[in-house]
């Protein structure tokens, strides 16, 4: 058995600035990642991090820019909180040695850093490495952490759940597959933090890499954590329609620095801008109108894809600020000097999650969240753009301090319980999973997608319950493996989704209703209390 300080699940942003942080303090981390340590969805991140640095910027703007995109459900403390800790958290990123695009005078205001602005922002607050910040943030990050004597990293470790004492009060640590032996292996801590990212893979199209499948969110909530707000589903607008890059984003950016969309005509040439139609900011409206306009278009003209056109812009001013997007779309026949990029919209963030206070506790004494996975009450009921990033670096840095603080005062890790596996038999029925996978984000994407319906969320929460008593009976009755336990998550994630939908009868933010298209007067979230399973 493996014993450690704090044991970190997850090896995003969040993740990593949290264990270097307390690494740096001198105590010891255990850092797991589910296939190689620079695996989270930090390293697809290609916007960037927004912050208040331009002398032109103020902190009540990015405030009011945050609530406004999170269409009353935002908590105001929180927002303020993380918007007024947001330049420190980036001048800790310079010190650990992230270069960041810098520029000059006419377009950051006299910051040493390039600041680009994205959709919903009314500043140019966007810290990035061009258009790959979530890579250089991430590879910094993780050849730090790999270095630190105080960080013990296991790799290729899928958490299948926490451990709790005998009153379920207190987090000991928690269960992880190894997916090399095949086996389950215990690790105690003093403090488990859960930096397992979004829900994503819960649809059938999504921006994510494949271990966004809710693994954190379902832990904690067994373990008797609440969670909010798990209707808001982020659609990025612009995910690359290729068969061959599925889940290739289109950044924000783009649309930032003047790309517009437009319909494709017959011949499959660029014609009509339609965004002035759905809103005054047209493409720089925030991401859920955007997203519910193309979705329109689409289903309006049968379209498989809309165009995103940036072509009006110098050549050289698009291979310079978007050098991974203009390489990847050549790789694939695209020229976006040239041409309009074909794009759909795709699942791309989890608004919601575990319940938090603003040093990322949970319910459960010795239990984080932070990052993707939690409800920080931040992004309400739509996430302003590059606030995800910040998110993760602010609130890793205020558990952090928590964490120095009362560590301490908390037992040592003691020895856990070994997992049992004496009850279980080898499976030969390993196409149960894939297919019950597949099942389970076709009909969440058919019927939970953008625009949603009470009749299809029925119809969803049937089919939702029907496939987790399979999953269940599968998990009690076969040996584990690394796609059975994210399937178990999944389903979890997707009743909570469905359950919250189904509970808000109104629409707002990434919440659209036919049935209730109007918005409610009173703003109230969406709280589900957490199921105890036995510890």
């Amino acid at each position: 058995m493996t014993a450690t300080d704090v044991l970190v699940i997850g090896s995003g942003a969040a993740g990593l600035s949290l264990a270097l942080r307390l690494a740096q303090a001198g105590r010891s981390v255990c850092v797991v990642s589910k296939t190689r340590l620079s695996s989270g969805s930090t390293l697809w991140a290609q916007g960037g991090i927004s912050a208040v640095l331009d002398e032109d910027d103020s902190l009540d703007s990015h405030v009011r820019d945050t609530l406004t995109a999170g269409a009353g459900l935002c908590d105001d403390a929180a927002v303020r909180f993380t918007v007024e800790r947001g330049p420190a958290c980036i001048e800790w990123l310079l010190d650990q040695g992230v270069e960041f695009t810098r520029g000059d005078d006419e377009f950051n205001g006299g910051s040493r850093l390039h600041l680009t602005r994205e959709g919903g922002h009314s500043h140019r607050r966007i810290v990035h490495a061009a258009d790959a910040t979530g890579r250089a943030v991430e590879t910094t990050l993780v050849s730090l952490a790999s270095e630190h004597p105080n960080i013990t990293v296991l790799e290729r470790r899928v958490a299948v759940d926490l451990v709790r004492d005998t009153d379920g009060g207190r987090v000991l640590g928690a269960y992880l597959y190894n997916r090399d032996s095949k086996h389950v292996d215990a690790v105690a801590a003093r403090a488990v933090a859960l930096c397992t990212g979004g829900a994503n893979q819960v649809y059938l199209y999504s921006s994510n890499p494949f271990g966004a499948s809710g693994d954190g969110i379902a832990m904690a909530w067994r373990a008797g954590c609440r969670v909010a707000n798990m209707e808001f589903m982020q659609f990025h607008p612009t995910c690359l329609f290729h068969p061959e890059a599925r889940n290739f984003l289109i950044s924000e950016a783009l649309r930032g620095e003047g790309a517009v969309l437009r319909l494709p005509q017959p011949d499959g040439s660029p014609g009509e801008r339609f965004m002035p139609r759905f809103d005054d900011r047209a493409e720089l409206a925030p991401r859920d109108i955007v997203a519910r306009a193309i979705d329109h278009e689409m289903k309006r003209l049968g379209l498989k894809h809309v165009l995103l056109d940036i072509t009006h812009q110098p050549a050289e001013f698009i291979r310079s600020h978007f050098p991974s997007i203009h390489g990847r779309c050549l790789e694939l026949g695209i020229d976006i000097t040239r041409e309009p990029i074909p794009v759909v919209p795709s699942a791309h963030f989890t608004c919601g999650g575990v319940v938090t206070d603003l040093n990322a506790c949970t319910d459960v004494d010795g239990l984080y969240v932070i990052g993707e996975a939690a409800c920080t009450g931040l992004h309400g009921a739509n996430r302003l753009a590059s606030n995800s990033l910040l998110e993760c670096l602010v609130f890793a840095s205020s558990a952090a301090e928590h964490l120095l603080e009362t560590l301490d005062r908390r037992a040592p890790p003691q020895p856990l319980k070994p997992w049992d596996e004496s009850r279980v038999t080898d499976s030969d029925e390993d196409v149960v999973v894939s297919h019950n996978w597949l099942e389970l984000r076709t009909f969440m994407w058919d019927y939970v997608g953008i625009v949603r319906t009470t009749k299809r969320l029925e119809r969803a929460l049937r089919r939702v319950q029907l496939l987790s008593g399979e999953i269940q009976e599968y998990y009690g009755n076969y040996r584990i493996s690394h796609h059975l336990i994210e399937l178990r998550n999944l389903v979890v994630c997707a009743e909570l989704i469905v359950r919250s939908a189904l509970a808000r009868r109104e629409s707002r933010g990434l919440h659209y209703m036919l049935d209730y298209p109007q918005t409610a007067a009173d703003a109230q979230a969406t709280i589900l209390p957490g199921r105890v399973t036995p510890g």
